[in-house]
């Protein structure tokens, strides 16, 4: 990861322990190694998200894809009942409205019976 050979890490510990001290250097060397644990899993953890999501961008684009190319092979059959089901769908819509902008009927007007 460092390209540090061994007499290079050699020096540095050899500095450490001189800059440190023999009490403090295993504890150092400790934190700088939980460091990059945690830099390493810092960095995996990010490479396997972009990851997911490229793949997740790269399925959308294919189900986009065959989406259209399977809307554009439909026999004539099954287009007319498509647009059926659309114009059902969309009288339903329109019914719904009209029956939304109604005032509420209170049960004494829909039962018929007067106090």
């Amino acid at each position: 990861m460092f390209d540090i050979g061994f007499g290079e890490l050699l020096l540095v510990l050899v500095i450490g322990l001189v800059v440190l001290g023999p009490e403090r250097l295993p504890v150092a060397v400790r934190t700088v190694a939980g460091w990059i644990r945690a830099l390493r899993s810092l960095a995996a953890s990010v490479q396997n998200e972009l990851t997911q999501e490229l793949k997740l961008q790269e399925l959308q684009e294919s189900l986009k894809k065959a989406e259209k190319a399977g809307l554009q092979n439909l026999t004539p059959e099954l287009k007319a009942s498509m647009d059926e089901l659309k114009e059902a769908a969309e009288s339903l819509k329109r019914s719904y409205h009209v029956d939304k902008d109604e005032p509420p009927h209170t049960i004494q007007q829909s039962s018929g019976h007067r106090s």
